[in-house]
């Protein structure tokens, strides 16, 4: 994984925005109706609206937060859909984690 990409992706109020609502997409997007926001993902044009922000200019941050392995995207007809990769960021924080640590 590319450290660098994942420490740019976290530098970002507005990407780690994006993670905090997906975290709680059923609060944020329950009334989604296209699919299940937390089964299946958010639609990157509800996220833009979240954000307050252009749809391109809400698909870079996506773009980088995919790079970075934080997000995973599907495309279901014309429309991405966006959630969490669980996996990527607890194994960020791990080695954020080990990077931090006092040698005992």
């Amino acid at each position: 994984m590319n450290r660098s990409m994942q420490i740019k992706a976290m530098a970002s109020e507005v990407r780690m925005s994006i993670l905090r609502h997906l975290a709680e997409a059923q609060k944020h997007f329950g009334h989604q109706w296209s699919a299940d926001p937390v089964e299946f993902g958010v639609c990157m044009t509800l996220i833009a609206e979240a954000m307050g922000i252009a749809q391109p200019t809400v698909s870079r941050h996506l773009d980088i937060l995919k790079q970075a392995g934080f997000i995973v995207v599907r495309k279901h007809e014309k429309w991405s859909y966006c959630k969490r990769d669980e996996k990527g960021i607890q194994e960020y924080l791990a080695w954020l984690q080990r990077q931090l640590s006092v040698p005992g």
